[in-house]
């Protein structure tokens, strides 16, 4: 008997859906928008396009679902937990940093970028990027917020979290077309100093 046969059907159909969310990823990474479609996400999960439908009825249902997924994963499961990271001051401050840059240099930016894009033009997917960009924005702050050990209620503490994130965001665009690792080094080193200075006394330490 197969490893398939005895897998339960439940578990199947979670591993299929897992498949598809990471291949959407990967597709609209690599292709973008206009060469991502059903069928080329199935063929890359190795499933049929009916069971691509099946999990995702629309082509909107997948490609959202998919970069809210990998987000989620990078976010929690994929990420460092906080006891992975240096204990709080500089250190730790620039690792957060380049954990959050991460993030918007590899291709799960690359990807929901290409969404942002379709989206400026195609009002059926422009509402749910919109709500999608909301909780993933709320989400990436929790998790810098809870990085950093500060609290948010602190006087400028929401402000100059979000600055980074901001500036990541930007580091992520100039990162595109050509290969920006060096220049990134440096500025996400003087970002982190400043950081630092600008959160110390807002720890819960």
């Amino acid at each position: 008997m197969t490893t398939a046969a005895r897998t339960p059907q439940q578990d199947r159909s979670r591993a299929t859906r897992r498949r598809l969310l990471e291949a959407a990823v990967e597709c609209l990474a690599e292709l973008g928008w206009n060469g991502s479609t059903v069928t080329v996400v199935a063929e890359r999960a190795g499933v049929t396009r009916g069971a691509a439908q099946h999990h995702f009825p629309t082509r909107e249902d997948l490609f959202t679902a998919a970069v809210e997924h990998v987000t989620a994963e990078r976010l929690t499961g994929g990420g460092p937990g906080t006891g992975e990271l240096p204990p709080p001051g500089p250190a730790r401050t620039e690792a957060v940093v380049e954990l959050i840059v991460r993030l918007y240099t590899g291709p799960l930016f690359r990807a929901a970028l290409h969404l942002w894009v379709a989206a400026a033009t195609e009002e059926p997917l422009r509402e749910r990027i919109v709500a999608l960009e909301n909780r993933v924005g709320r989400e990436s702050h929790r998790a810098a917020l809870e990085f950093l050990g500060v609290d948010e209620g602190a006087a400028g503490v929401r402000e100059t979290v979000q600055a980074t994130m901001d500036l990541a965001r930007g580091l992520g665009l100039a990162n595109l077309l050509t290969d920006d690792a060096a220049r990134r080094r440096g500025v996400v080193r003087q970002w982190s100093a400043m950081l630092e200075d600008a959160l110390r006394g807002h720890r819960g330490d």
